[in-house]
């Protein structure tokens, strides 16, 4: 019976550990996510309003924190890409 109470209470730790390891960038997950929303909760007009549009301080600090690492960039281009090819198809702004 204790086992069990034990293995209840580190069950919860285990999991944890574990989400926290498959994230390996945490920053670069809420990055992502931000982007996603933004192309899937915008209308086709709204994005092709803000396609010339300069980039906020937070975008191009974000850009700068992808362009200096590598496989952070990988990372979030490979999360941000179907969610955003699919919309960019739907709004006609790639072929």
């Amino acid at each position: 019976m204790k086992k069990r109470v034990y293995l209840c209470a580190l069950l919860p730790a285990l999991l944890f550990a574990r989400v926290a390891s498959a994230q390996p960038y945490p920053v670069m997950n809420m990055i992502a996510d931000r982007v996603i929303q933004k192309y899937q909760h915008s209308s086709c007009e709204q994005l092709w309003k803000k396609k010339g549009k300069p980039k906020t301080a937070e975008e191009k600090n974000a850009i700068e924190m992808l362009r200096g690492d590598p496989q952070m960039r990988a990372a979030f281009i490979d999360r941000i890409a179907a969610p955003i090819a699919n919309k960019m198809f739907e709004c006609g702004l790639i072929p």
